[in-house]
């Protein structure tokens, strides 16, 4: 599990589950085999591992026990890696039996058992185990669950001979396969096998971690090791999702979803194809032989999470378009160099994150996890959801409880581009009230949102001035450094004006004769495109200027200036300027000039560093 003091919402969910299950009194621990009957009815763990190797667990993941019939898809998986399908289906059919699991299900025909999931099919497969001799056999089977599990198992010693002294039925079983010759040689050294395979000793959290494997086409995403070849992956998901819960797979399937296999002593294995692998272990047994809780557990999972096989696309990209944070991008607010200064240094603590396409657990759950593991020191998140396209109940679940695991960790979080989300919207406003949601979804867009997030930390550093204020002539950044005496000289030679909201400063392609410094108010720079007409590129506030890049070129504008609200300024005409150093006022015209170049180049930099947060 994750190391941070706070739980991720998946964490958070599985711990729900367990909570609620954990009361359940229903079924009862396996008794037939005499030693399962120790197992203690109150253990109850569940894990999901995802198919990029991060491994959610809670309650009893670590107790061993034995793997029991879960073994049987993994080791027909081996024999079909071993032998080929040809041969294997000369010695085990693929249909479903609708029997229990200790039926002998044969072919009248051929004396071929129906599938391999129950114990006549089991024991043929297990023939066919390569190996000289019967270790070398169960030694490479050890081998192999191991490389699914991650990590080094062993068999349960105790349990192999309770199976093997009581197992009367499985072995009437092998002589009847070898009667109808679907085993060769001794069918006790297949019998035997088989005994070893059901008594090998695991977790709960090993149960994730191969279901993860299969989910991962055969690949253990822990160790990246390959264990299966994707096509028979693909032929074992089959036989698990037509006969893996016996006489209850048809139920299961229709109303779960996904491929699984149970096992008498209480685990139960599932897999969602490309996303997921499910592990959960709880003893008491239902009367079909599968674990009660953990066919509570499961339904629940793929309910409240869309986590149905035919009800989710099989290819999962990302849904992170990207990560950036208030050091490298800033709103098309045009700040002062102190103020950029400060957001250089502090910007770090705001991140945006960009989702795109369409939202499924398996895309939004990295996304989440990396949002927290990376939310130390943050004070602010903006989750853009404008590029989503869809989205599910689960994951406006998970999208809220990220946002309740924020709060709780004092981050400030934004939803943007969410207006037409509106399952999300539904969801927002059914747990927090329409206030809720309007406070979560207050701003359409990523720069809205930013720009507010940026004002915060100002305000948090004290260094932004209130937007309403007055900033006079010598604060504003392009008289820095000038002497009370210059201030003086140079306001002679400006106009103040005042223009209401809406109203047109200068327009692109007009005569550039002028430039300005902005008292009060605020103005936005507007650009014509070829597509929308006009678009807003930037927005200054108080104690900027705009119009000054003509002060070097004397170009005509190249963009459109218009007040945002009512606006108080200064206006310095060029051909004023121009006379300052007729009028022995030239060192004027050199620190202005030394100012704009320090704005220009801070303004740069800045938008050179959100094109590198963009690659």
């Amino acid at each position: 599990m994750s190391s941070s003091p706070f739980s991720s919402p998946l964490e958070q969910y599985l711990q729900h589950l367990h909570d609620k299950f954990a009361r359940l009194e229903d079924g009862a621990v396996a008794t037939y085999i005499p030693e399962l009957g120790r197992a203690r009815p109150g253990w109850f763990g569940i894990a999901i591992a995802t198919v990029d190797g991060r491994v959610y667990e809670v309650g009893d993941s670590q107790v061993p026990f034995t793997i029991q019939s879960i073994s049987k898809p993994f080791v027909y998986g081996m024999a079909l890696e071993a032998c080929g399908l040809k041969r294997v289906l000369s010695r085990v059919g693929v249909e479903p039996s609708g029997d229990a699991f200790n039926s002998i299900s044969l072919d009248p025909a051929t004396g071929r058992p129906l599938n391999p999931m129950i114990n006549a099919g089991a024991i043929a497969t297990a023939g066919l185990v390569p190996g000289e001799t019967p270790a070398e056999r169960f030694q490479l089977l050890l081998e192999t669950f191991g490389g699914f599990a991650g990590r080094t198992l062993e068999m349960d010693d105790s349990v192999y001979r309770s199976e093997r002294d009581t197992g009367h039925r499985n072995r009437a079983i092998a002589h009847l396969l070898r009667n109808f010759e679907m085993l060769t040689g001794n069918p006790e050294e297949a019998l035997d096998l088989y005994f070893r395979q059901c008594s090998i000793s695991v977790t709960c959290r090993d149960l994730a971690v191969m279901a993860a494997s299969l989910a991962n086409g055969g690949v253990n995403p822990v160790t990246s090791r390959r264990m299966l070849a994707p096509h028979n992956t693909g032929r074992l998901l089959s036989i698990m999702s037509s006969c893996g819960m016996y006489d209850y797979s048809g139920e299961w399937i229709y109303k779960v979803g996904m491929p699984a296999k149970s096992g008498v002593a209480g685990g139960l294995l599932a897999v969602l194809p490309g996303q997921l692998g499910v592990g959960v272990f709880s003893p008491p047994l239902d009367a079909k032989g599968n674990s009660v809780r953990g066919i509570r557990v499961c339904y629940d999972l793929a309910h409240d999470f869309g986590l149905h096989l035919f009800n989710t696309p099989r290819v999962v990209t990302s849904a992170l378009r990207h990560a950036r944070t208030g050091a490298e991008v800033r709103s098309r607010r045009i700040r002062v160099k102190a103020e950029l200064d400060l957001l250089r240094a502090h910007g770090r603590s705001i991140r945006i994150y960009s989702l795109r396409g369409r939202l499924i657990f398996a895309s939004l759950e990295p996304v989440m996890r990396a949002v927290l593991e990376e939310a130390g020191g943050n004070t602010h998140v903006i989750l853009d959801l404008s590029q989503v396209v869809d989205l599910d109940r689960a994951c406006c679940r998970l999208l809220f409880e990220l946002r309740d695991q924020l709060i709780r960790q004092g981050v400030r979080t934004h939803f943007t581009g969410a207006e037409d989300k509106l399952l999300l919207r539904d969801y927002v406003v059914a747990r927090l009230q329409e206030d809720g949601w309007e406070s979560l979804c207050a701003f359409a867009t990523v720069d809205q949102a930013l720009e507010a997030c940026e004002n915060e930390l100002l305000r948090r550093h004290g260094s932004e001035r209130p937007p309403a204020d007055e900033v006079p002539l010598p604060d504003h950044e392009l008289c820095r450094g000038l002497t009370p005496e210059e201030i003086d000289d140079l306001s002679k030679r400006l106009t103040r004006i005042e223009y209401p909201a809406g109203a047109e400063v200068f327009a692109a392609g007009s005569v550039a004769d002028a430039m300005y410094f902005l008292v009060r108010g605020e103005v936005g720079i507007f650009l014509k495109t070829s597509d929308s007409g006009e678009q807003l590129i930037s927005r200054l506030g108080p104690g900027t200027s705009f119009g000054e890049v003509a002060l070097v070129d004397r170009e005509p504008r190249s963009a459109t200036v218009r007040a945002l609200e009512p606006i108080q300024t200064w206006r310095l005409a060029f051909d004023r300027f121009d006379r300052l150093g007729l009028e022995g006022s030239g060192q004027i015209q050199t620190k202005l000039y030394g100012n704009l170049a320090s704005v220009l180049a801070a303004r740069l930099r800045s938008a050179n560093a959100e094109i590198r947060s963009l690659k």
